[in-house]
């Protein structure tokens, strides 16, 4: 299964340096656009509505970990890139910069920033 538009705020400056092959993908919506615009309170209500109808989904808790970044909630954000990282569920992302990452991966990636981030704040 593959996801799309996963806006874990440090892999925005990523390049991608490989070509994918064209393959069947699905979308699903982790409101992108909202984290995009700086909007994380509307991304996080979006979110978890979208939790709610797929409990579990690593796209959808990235997305959760980013917009609680954007708030400076860093507790809350390590929480839901935990939740990703540890799914049994894992899949193929497509990030903002285009490039893929396997939903672990982007997870991780995504916690050690944040971590980065709180330590940095204190």
């Amino acid at each position: 299964m593959f996801a799309t538009l996963i806006a874990a705020p440090m892999l925005l400056a990523q390049s991608a340096t490989a070509q994918m092959v064209e393959q069947n993908y699905e979308t699903r919506e982790v409101a992108f656009e909202e984290l995009l615009e700086g909007d994380a309170r509307a991304a996080i209500a979006q979110l978890e509505a979208e939790l709610e109808a797929n409990p579990g989904d690593p796209a959808v808790l990235i997305n959760l970990g980013s917009a609680h970044a954007q708030l400076g909630e860093f507790e809350r954000a390590q929480a839901y890139y935990r939740q990703a990282r540890d799914c049994e569920e894992g899949y193929e992302l497509e990030l903002a910069n285009g490039r893929w990452l396997h939903s672990r991966d982007a997870a991780t990636l995504a916690l050690a920033t944040v971590e980065f981030e709180a330590l940095a704040a204190r």
